[in-house]
Order: structure tokens, then C-alpha cells, then sequence
């Protein structure tokens, strides 16, 4: 079993923002080297989330207007919390959005769905955040898991070396 780690940074210039960070992931997971297995993906903030979906701006901007319809931003006063604070409502949104994603990996890839992609969802930016990457699973090849299989099933059987070995 191996682990792999790897923070990502983001540093959105506006309030809210969607951003697509599959090509991230995916670098993550080949300098991993791991072939079979779980990857982690969560916002490292309380007002940021990792999700899943289509990477459609129609989509994208419908989520903005629910969003705000469920947690609007103002008026800022109609929240307890935001007291010498403003961003109430981005922990609300990230509540609804969620924290975190899990991807499976199957033959070194991430295995989405038709149209799947990752995504970090801003809603309190203007300041660094952290996205983090945590990778767990084998990183043999298929070949390697066929030996580790058949060892399992027959444990006297032993691999005969190929020519000139």
C-alpha cells in the first residue's frame, strides 16, 4: 500500500468562483504512481468545497443563483456570525456544497462517470486556500497483480524466470 500527499493553492480574485481542478488531480495521481485505489480531494477551508460534476457554465451559473437564493450574501447583518465578519454565508454554501470528493483509480486513472469532473468551489476568496490531495493504493501494474493473485490462490506456486535469467 502507498500514500501520497500533495497540497494544491488556490487564490481566487473575487468573492465566488467554480474551478475545474481534474488536470491537477490527475497530475497528482501520475507522480503518485499508484495505479489501483482511492483519491481524497477536500477543501482545506470552511468556506471552500470540492465537488463533482459537469464542467458546464450553464450549470455553473444555475448553481450560483441557488446558492445565493438558499444562503444570499446580504444583508450581511441578517447573520449572527457576522459580527466584524461578512462571510456568513459562504459557510453556508460550503455546507451545502460539501467538503469533500472521493474518486476511485483504476488502472492509473481516475474512474469518473460520463462528464465527471472535480472541482474547488470558492465562496469567500480574495486569499490563498488550500485544496488538499491525498492518494492511497498499489501501484503495481496489472502483471504484478495477476502474480499477487495467483500467489494467493496456489502459495507454492512460484514465478519460473523468463530466458536468460
Amino acid at each position: 500500500m502507498k500514500s501520497y500527499r500533495k497540497e494544491l493553492f488556490f487564490e481566487v480574485p473575487t468573492r465566488r468562483a467554480f474551478i475545474n481542478i481534474t488536470p491537477q488531480v490527475e497530475a497528482c495521481l501520475m507522480e503518485s504512481g499508484i495505479r489501483e485505489g482511492l483519491v481524497l480531494v477536500n477543501a482545506m477551508h470552511i468556506t471552500a468545497s470540492v465537488f463533482i460534476n459537469d464542467d458546464e457554465s450553464g450549470l455553473h451559473h444555475d448553481y450560483e443563483l441557488w446558492l445565493e437564493k438558499i444562503a444570499p450574501h446580504e444583508p450581511v447583518s441578517g447573520y449572527r456570525h457576522n459580527l466584524g465578519e461578512d462571510n456568513a454565508d459562504a459557510h453556508m454554501k460550503r455546507q451545502v456544497m460539501g467538503r469533500e470528493s472521493v474518486v476511485a483509480i483504476t488502472d492509473g486513472r481516475l474512474d469518473f462517470g460520463t462528464w465527471e469532473q472535480i472541482f474547488y468551489g470558492e465562496f469567500d476568496g480574495r486569499r490563498r486556500k488550500r485544496v488538499l490531495v491525498k492518494i492511497i493504493g498499489l501501484s503495481f501494474n496489472r502483471i504484478s497483480c495477476l502474480q499477487l493473485s495467483v500467489t494467493a490462490l496456489y502459495p507454492g506456486w512460484r514465478q519460473v524466470p523468463g530466458p536468460g535469467v
